[in-house]
């Protein structure tokens, strides 16, 4: 292991090959910690390891370079004692499953020594899904079940559904329902997903969402992003496309009582989504995504609002 100034950050992340660079938070987090004279260090979950007490993980040194084809350069790959970087990112995409809570399991360990955001136990503690019950009042008519009655009783009552898995992201395995109601693959996603999320189907999803941005318990901004032509999922990652958003007075007002509830909860970093002026129904706290997309159309840098709460 190597022992270093503790102007570290380290970041708890998916595979540097397969990051989007020109979407990627994480890295654009990451690269606003390495103008500030950061280093960085990187690693995947599965090596995050507790070793005779101490919080460990392979991982490596990289610096990040928006310039160059091949962003980040592998300066040296390390095993380090986590304990010693100042700043933690909790940045892995779900499925949030048993090696997620693992992971936040072994940070909790050593969120006295160093600053980890998000909170690891709050991370644990706070389903996405689940948590915007405390807002239902909010949200269109939603339901959480596994219940074939249940959902067919739901399904008549609005006619046009949405299904989702509770744990899952990025717009995978989401069903919009309609016409008549195939129980065969009702069964079939509960077979797979177990819980399942089922909401009233807002049309104007045609017109985009609004996924805004909560950092250290206050709104900083918002982005429309509107579904491809024939889709309903308004995930960039799924071909939306996003553009500036601005948030009516109610929006801005939800918003603000969610951004303080969560602040109170632990969470320092957020996303939420509206559509048609309602709360979708997930708060996002595992890994936050869109701020490089907000830079890239506003010139707003809000790694730098990051940071600086911090």
């Amino acid at each position: 292991m190597i022992y270093m100034t503790n102007k570290i950050v380290a970041i708890q992340g998916d595979n540097l090959k397969k990051i989007n660079i020109k979407t990627d938070t994480t890295i654009f987090l990451a690269h606003e910690a390495q103008n500030k004279g950061y280093k960085l260090f990187y690693y995947y979950p599965e090596n995050l390891s507790n070793i005779r007490g101490k919080t460990v993980s392979e991982g490596y040194f990289i610096k990040i370079d928006y310039s160059k084809k091949k962003f980040y350069k592998i300066i040296k790959k390390t095993k380090l004692d986590l304990s010693y970087a100042k700043y933690i990112l909790i940045r892995q995409d779900p499925p949030f499953n048993l090696e997620y809570i693992s992971t936040t399991l072994m940070l909790d360990r050593i969120k006295d020594k160093t600053k980890i955001i998000n909170d690891p136990t709050s991370v644990r503690n706070i389903s996405e899904k689940f948590y915007s019950l405390n807002f239902k009042n909010y949200m269109a008519d939603t339901i959480f079940t596994k219940d074939l009655i249940e959902i067919k009783k739901f399904f008549k009552k609005h006619k046009k559904i949405i299904i989702k898995p509770i744990h899952s992201y990025g717009g995978n395995d989401i069903n919009l329902i309609s016409g008549k109601l195939n129980l065969l693959k009702i069964k079939r996603i509960l077979k797979k997903h177990g819980h399942i999320m089922c909401q009233k189907f807002l049309n104007k999803i045609k017109f985009g969402d609004k996924r805004v941005f909560i950092i250290n318990g206050k709104v900083c901004g918002a982005i429309s992003r509107v579904p491809k032509s024939g889709s309903i999922l308004s995930n960039m990652s799924k071909g939306a496309k996003p553009k500036i958003a601005f948030l009516s007075n109610k929006e801005l007002k939800v918003s603000n009582i969610i951004a303080k509830k969560i602040k109170k909860d632990g969470i320092y970093f957020a996303g939420i989504d509206f559509i048609d002026g309602k709360l979708n129904g997930d708060i996002n706290v595992t890994s936050p995504t869109g701020i490089k997309t907000y830079f890239d159309l506003s010139q707003i840098n809000l790694a730098k609002t990051f940071w600086k709460g911090l």
